[in-house]
């Protein structure tokens, strides 16, 4: 479970760090007050840039069951799991009414 939640913590910060420079080179390359030359350089790390690591590979899993079926966006746990915290009031201003 750690080994999954670390494995995901670093493409994150990974993936943050390439889409910094990215953004930085496409700024450089669509600049026209910078030289040919420096502009073209910025172009070709653009293409060099991993293509690999994109946002749509992140998966959010449930803190408590690894689940990423059934997650929930506002509570980062899996849907099962909040129902279960519902019913034992463990969650603040929520109760079980019928659903």
């Amino acid at each position: 479970m750690k080994k999954l939640f670390a494995k995901d913590k670093k493409l994150r910060s990974q993936f943050s760090e390439i889409e910094k420079k990215y953004l930085i080179l496409k700024s450089i390359y669509k600049n026209s007050n910078f030289f040919t030359l420096v502009r073209w350089n910025a172009y070709l790390k653009l293409n060099l840039l991993s293509t690999t690591n994109n946002k749509t590979k992140f998966s959010n899993r449930c803190v408590a069951t690894i689940n990423k079926k059934r997650f929930n966006k506002n509570t980062n746990f899996s849907r099962h799991v909040l129902l279960k915290l519902i019913r034992l009031g463990k969650i603040n201003g929520m109760k079980k009414s019928s659903w």
